[in-house]
């Protein structure tokens, strides 16, 4: 295995120099996990625009996520063989040609090709961009790099929807990807212009092309699936049972030919770490439950508070603003604390505040569903930024980009399973609740003076029942968000438990620990 590149570590950034690598790097960071959902709003006003019905449209989701999460786990193996500088700034470059094809699209054809070819470009930019900060940040400062790395990912995601349905509003739908033109060439002239002399050993490492062929097939099928499963009635689908199948025989196979391959395309073998694997799995849970209330919260309210898409953002939105002020403060002083109390804190903000909106009625105010969003993004920097670090925790300098690559890969996932499941679960539980309520209401005494009441209106017959039919609808509605956000709450409870099957040093980069 031949091997090239710097043979010292060149000395960290400071200064102006790294502010401006981590302005770079964080922008870069936040323009691609935006694009995951800023689609997501847009996709009726494209799909009419194309002349495709709105199922068609979310290819364009569908082909962006699944592209990315193929590419995840790559990047530790891509990084490896042609460098960590030159793969991020390659992938920026290339994520922004394919964003300014996208924009230029005049079929849904075109529009689902160029996405799946941004999201393929894009894997390795979010792994990488945690690489860079770290390994170009003096040690002692590194828990702050993570605290804004990972500030970027979490609040990206609240705030693509809100973005995206004001362009599309306002301006042409194109321009949910034109915006990506002027922040990338930034990222990329910062990133390149700093560290074009800083980049990483490189090696010759082997094709592993049963590997790339499993992971390509496996990991596709099982998030093809998961983005299609909803609209195709899951398991009654045969397309969506073929897609498991297949799904479920390529990641077994792979998983076993990994572990034994000299040169891995992905290293498994990192879940043998405890801390690692801990830490992904409580990133995991976390990330679930975060994730799938960020789904389920919107269309809810669309739904029975009957808000508009943009309000529905921002009932959402508010769990941005506490995270992105405690998020540096919680980087810069989380090494004097045991991480895994901070991780406790958060689970249990989280926790509490899924109990709380677990209360919701059909009488909310807005500040009823967005005071404990914003209460919730206390715990998201109390979450998300010590998990990294326990996560990268002991993780030598030369396999941080695959560790990065794999834990968000498995944070990817955990985010696309969420979407399935939660909206599968609102969408079973409404159903359930609509046929107990229906019960009580065919008896009972209420119904009879509510159906006198309307006649005393004019309202008699069809009329008259399809309110009373509305109303349920919306009481069962509103119960099965209500048993939505109970489970996610048991689910943050449940990873408070695990963290503490980490053990510490927690450490970054292989250094010694606090």
């Amino acid at each position: 295995m031949a091997a090239s590149g710097q043979g010292a570590t060149p000395e960290p950034l400071r200064g102006g120099a790294l502010a401006l690598l981590t302005a770079g790097v964080a922008l870069a960071t936040f323009m691609e996990v935006l694009d995951l959902s800023i689609v997501n709003v847009s996709v009726r006003t494209i799909a009419g625009n194309l002349g495709v019905s709105s199922t068609e449209g979310t290819m364009a989701i569908s082909a962006y996520s699944m592209a990315s999460a193929v590419m995840q786990p790559l990047t530790g193996w891509i990084a490896r063989r042609f460098g960590e500088v030159r793969t991020f700034s390659f992938s920026v470059l290339l994520f922004v040609v394919f964003s300014v094809l996208c924009g230029l699209s005049n079929s849904m054809t075109m529009l689902i090709v160029f996405r799946l070819l941004q999201g393929a470009v894009s894997g390795p930019m979010v792994p990488l961009s945690q690489t860079l900060l770290l390994n170009n940040y003096p040690v002692a400062r590194r828990p702050l790099a993570l605290a804004l790395w990972a500030m970027t990912v979490v609040v990206a995601p609240v705030f693509g929807p809100i973005l995206g349905g004001w362009i599309t509003d306002n301006y042409h739908w194109s321009w949910i990807f034109f915006i990506n033109i002027p922040v990338g060439l930034f990222a990329i002239i910062i990133t390149f212009t700093l560290l074009r002399g800083r980049e990483s050993k490189t090696a010759k490492v082997p094709v592993d092309a049963v590997g790339l062929f499993l992971l390509a097939v496996g990991v596709g099928s099982l998030q093809f699936m998961l983005d299609n499963g909803n609209d195709n009635d899951w398991f009654s689908s045969h397309l969506i049972v073929v897609l498991a199948i297949v799904a479920l025989v390529c990641i077994t196979f792979l998983i076993a030919w990994e572990l034994m391959h000299k040169n891995p395309v992905v290293n498994l073998r990192l879940l043998g770490r405890r801390n690692f694997a801990i830490g992904v799995l409580c990133l995991s849970l976390g990330m679930f439950a975060f994730f799938g209330g960020t789904v389920v919260m919107p269309a809810w309210v669309q739904e029975v508070m009957g808000y508009t898409a943009t309000w529905a953002g921002f009932v959402v939105a508010p769990i941005g603003v506490l995270a992105i002020f405690l998020s540096p403060l919680v980087g810069a002083f989380q090494n004097k604390f045991d991480l895994r109390l901070l991780n406790t804190i958060g689970f249990a903000m989280f926790a509490a505040c899924s109990f709380w909106m677990a209360g919701l009625n059909t009488t909310a105010s807005y500040w009823d569903m967005a005071l404990p969003r914003l209460v919730m993004g206390a715990g998201v920097a109390l979450f998300f930024v010590p998990i990294n670090q326990i996560i990268l925790s002991g993780i030598p300098d030369s396999e941080v980009a695959s560790a990065s690559g794999l834990s968000n890969f498995f944070r990817t996932l955990a985010g696309s399973i969420a979407t399935a499941v939660s909206t599968t679960l609102y969408s079973h539980r409404t159903t359930y609740h609509h046929a107990i309520l229906a019960q009580h209401v065919d008896s009972g005494q209420v119904t009879t003076e509510y159906l006198n009441q309307m006649q005393a209106f004019g309202v008699q017959g069809p009329p008259a029942n399809a309110a009373l039919n509305q109303i349920v609808n919306l009481q069962a509605a509103t119960l099965a968000v209500n048993d939505v956000f109970w489970i996610f709450g048991l689910m943050f409870g449940l990873a408070m438990i695990a963290i503490w099957f980490t053990r510490p040093p927690f450490a970054s980069g292989g250094t010694p620990g606090h």
